[in-house]
């Protein structure tokens, strides 16, 4: 939509219509509920560890929720968004106070007239991976794996370029952590990572992002680089399939050679069956033999297949009601069931998301 109405005289009446320019700030929000049954039955109501969206068993709750306000005059922008849910409460449980409660916080500045080159600074989302925490806008309700392991949110200053035709990305970032706001206290090393974005049509999306920075303070801090590719293939009107790896390694120790490795891919198929309804399956696998990521204690270490398949009815362009089955299976017994370990764990979970 172009900033000003085009001025228009209606030479028959004699009357005009005068140019008026289009507001520069927006108020946006999301809200989704939902009710997930975990069938092993966990006596805290809470899900598997590395479970961060959807986390609660038998209840009906609020995963996230926020209000968000945007300003862009095209040289400036800014986007600030408060949240709850029970996302929130997993999530940036490590953060203090009020930052808990800030979903995105940031300002940027267009540093050139001629070419779109940004830098923003503050709170935003990951660069890593393919989902978000709007559930609305994954193809499935719940997150992989990898996803749930990987930052949802960083903070720090990112330059940003993109071409004029949108058809290539890139960028520069500079953070204080592996998904924190506040760095990690007796940390005095900042973290940084890179993306690549290519579109060479509205049906393909080819990405690549990594993350190379330190994890612990000063005195035991190893070094983490962490590797993401994706790409998201929309190969008719009604199908598409999204296909992503994974890769990770973390030193054991300071100083050492030697590395921990985690290696995580991922396929999602799509199919539209109807105007107002999609149908989506996911299979995904997680390994993670040392507990770099996710830590077990078992021979094996955190080693598990994901199975989902999940159905959606969209009622309205801005909403939509999922349903999910998943299952998990492990090689080794990193579940519990009724207070004894088991290699599998499965879970059922219905959401409403709404945007506005």
């Amino acid at each position: 939509m172009k900033k000003l109405i085009t001025l228009a005289v209606a030479l028959s009446t004699g009357s005009v219509l005068y140019a008026q320019e289009e507001p520069k700030i927006k108020v946006t929000g999301y809200l989704e509920t939902y009710y997930g049954y975990d069938f092993n039955k966990p006596a805290d109501n809470n899900r598997p560890g590395f479970i961060y969206s959807h986390n609660r068993h038998n209840e009906v709750n609020l995963n996230l929720g926020f209000i968000k306000g945007s300003y862009d005059n095209g040289t400036i922008r800014a986007n600030v968004a408060l949240m709850a849910g029970t996302y929130t409460n997993a999530n940036l449980a490590a953060e203090p106070g009020v930052l808990k409660n800030i979903y995105e916080a940031n300002a940027g500045l267009k540093l050139s007239k001629t070419i779109n080159l940004w830098v923003d600074a503050g709170i935003f989302s990951s660069h890593i991976g393919f989902e978000s925490a709007v559930s609305k806008d994954c193809w499935v309700l719940t997150r992989n794996i990898s996803s749930e392991n990987t930052p949802y949110y960083e903070s720090g200053a990112k330059l940003s370029y993109s071409t004029n035709d949108g058809k290539f990305s890139a960028v520069l970032l500079y953070l204080n952590g592996w998904q924190r706001i506040n760095r990690l206290n007796g940390n005095s090393k900042p973290a940084g990572g890179l993306q690549l974005t290519w579109k060479p049509t509205d049906k393909i999306t080819v990405n690549y992002s990594n993350y190379l920075g330190t994890e612990g303070a000063d005195d035991v801090r190893v070094k983490r680089f962490y590797h993401n590719v994706y790409g998201i293939f929309q190969l008719t009107d009604d199908f598409g399939l999204t296909v992503g790896i994974d890769y990770g390694t973390q030193q054991k120790a300071k100083g050492s050679d030697d590395r921990n490795e985690v290696f995580a891919p991922v396929a999602i198929a799509q199919y539209r069956i109807a105007d107002k309804w999609k149908v989506a399956g996911r299979v995904e696998h997680y390994q993670d033999k040392n507990g770099a990521f996710i830590a077990t204690g078992t021979p094996n270490g955190f080693k598990t297949t994901g199975y989902s398949v999940n159905m959606d009815y969209a009622p309205i362009n801005n909403a939509v009601v999922r349903l999910e089955g998943k299952v998990y299976d492990s090689k080794d017994k990193v579940f519990m069931r009724n207070a004894n370990p088991t290699n599998t764990n499965a879970a059922v979970t219905a959401s409403i998301a709404v945007s506005f």
